[in-house]
């Protein structure tokens, strides 16, 4: 290890991580990022980048299988698992080289290696980079892992994790989902498309949970089209495996039980922070819930000590990671006017097919928190653009405060409707009003237009509905 002091170490190359060393670097602090296995973290390794990948693949062997709807003839496509998966590994492959390349131009030093805090301003790292750093700015951008639930421990054969879910060395014939949260519903969608048997047990009443009630149950429908069977209310209660398949026991609400068999089941219940063996008990860093406390710029309660992304809470999503990260060493920097995160204003979004993306309130959290809301919706099948396409179904739903038009929340599902949301997320943080929003032209023929129809028929004005 060359270099051994500098301005800030970041502990972490995951999106938040190496996105706040590119910012640091920018500003002039002696940066380094400390990574113990490969730059991109799980989000482009194991996660965001690769299950597009996969759900592309997905969504091009459907067309093809659906090439007369368009007035075409391809025959019927046969999907090969194995070129599918080193697809999208090759995908993820060559942007983990753009962020080594980034890192590189903006004259990052990269250690690998294992980090642990040794005390103020002091790292430990072991590993191939093996040996202490000194920085009077740590950052811990760690991520998370998936959570394990007592019974549905994967084995990496039977039960997997979105790790062994991502690289299948065959498709299943069957196969039980349990949760169906973005990432349970994304590998659902995606081994549905291919032919798998697909069965999604859900502990709530709704898929999707995080969803306005009205887009989830929308979504369920169409997702049910595609063949996925969903249990909802309900738990696994206890696996049997056997030499090449399991059975689960499903219990719902009610204590009625009842079995299903399938090739392989994926644990899909959520994420837990890596906070373990950082050194962050002795230090005194506060933690909750499996995650580091931090105010809206990225600071601990221990000075000198910051966390960003996964390991600094919900929403656990690569895009709040990386803003939080340009947040927090514009902080350290003393830039003036730095911003604190508004969680508010961060868009979800869930690629299945149909698509699924929302910002701000849901049209009940909206009337929890006291609003007298106006709703309005916009379906698919009244767009010109949508129909030609072939992608008829889906809806755009707005809510807005009634006595100041205010933009409180947008849910989508639909084709294309995770490019279309950042067009409410720019309005929201422009407190855009629902005035401006009617005033504003839209191109024809577009699916944003259903946007704008959408606003109108909040207030009553649409047009093509």
């Amino acid at each position: 290890m060359a270099e051994t002091n500098f301005d800030l170490v970041v502990i972490g190359g995951g999106p938040g991580g190496y996105v706040a060393a590119i910012r640091a670097a920018q500003l002039g602090l002696k940066t380094a990022v400390i990574e113990r296995a490969r730059l991109g973290g799980i989000c482009l390794n194991w996660g965001c980048i690769p299950t597009k990948a996969l759900l592309r693949s997905a969504e091009v062997y459907h067309l093809i299988n659906h090439a007369g709807d368009y007035g075409l003839s391809a025959g019927k496509a046969s999907a090969d698992i194995g070129a599918i998966v080193k697809r999208s590994r090759g995908v993820s492959d060559r942007l983990n080289q753009g962020v080594t390349h980034l890192l590189k131009k903006n004259k990052v030093t990269v250690i690998e290696g294992e980090a642990k805090l040794a005390g103020p301003g002091r790292i430990a790292v072991s590993g191939k980079g093996a040996g202490e750093v000194k920085a009077k700015h740590i950052i811990v951008a760690t991520g998370a892992r998936p959570r394990i639930l007592p019974g549905l421990e994967p084995d990496k054969k039977l039960i997997w994790t979105y790790f062994e879910a991502m690289v299948p060395e065959s498709l299943p014939k069957s196969l039980l989902v349990v949760g169906s949260g973005a990432i349970g519903i994304e590998f659902a969608s995606f081994y549905a498309t291919l032919g798998s048997k697909v069965t999604v047990v859900e502990m709530l009443p709704e898929i999707l949970p995080v969803e306005d009630e009205e887009i989830a149950a929308f979504a369920r429908k169409r997702l049910e089209k595609l063949g996925i069977s969903f249990i909802t209310s309900a738990r696994v209660e206890a696996i049997k495996k056997a030499a090449n398949g399991l059975t689960a026991t499903v219990v719902d609400d009610k204590g009625k039980k009842q079995e299903i068999a399938a090739e392989r089941a994926i644990s899909a219940v959520g994420v837990v922070g890596n906070v373990e063996n950082l050194g962050l008990e002795a230090l005194g860093v506060k933690t909750e819930r499996g995650t580091i406390v931090t105010d809206g710029y990225g600071r601990t309660n221990v000075p000198g000590i910051y966390a960003i992304g996964d390991v600094a809470g919900a929403p656990m999503l690569a895009h709040k990671a990386e803003h939080e990260g340009v947040v927090c060493v514009e902080t350290i920097a003393g830039l003036k006017d730095v911003h604190p995160i508004d969680k508010g204003k961060i868009p979800g979004c869930t690629y299945c097919s149909p698509q699924v993306a929302s910002v701000g309130l849901t049209e009940k959290k909206a009337k929890e928190a006291g609003y007298k809301v106006r709703v309005g919706r916009f379906p698919f099948m009244a767009n010109g653009k949508a129909i030609a396409l072939g992608e008829d179904q889906g809806l755009i739903k707005t809510v807005f405060d009634e006595a100041t038009g205010q933009l409180l929340g947008a849910h989508m599902v639909g084709a294309e409707v995770t490019e279309l949301v950042q067009g409410f997320v720019v309005a929201m943080n422009l407190e855009t009003t629902e005035e401006e929003l009617m005033h504003t032209v839209f191109p024809h023929p577009t699916l944003s237009e259903m946007m704008h129809e959408s606003t109108l028929d909040a207030f009553g004005r649409a047009i093509h509905m």
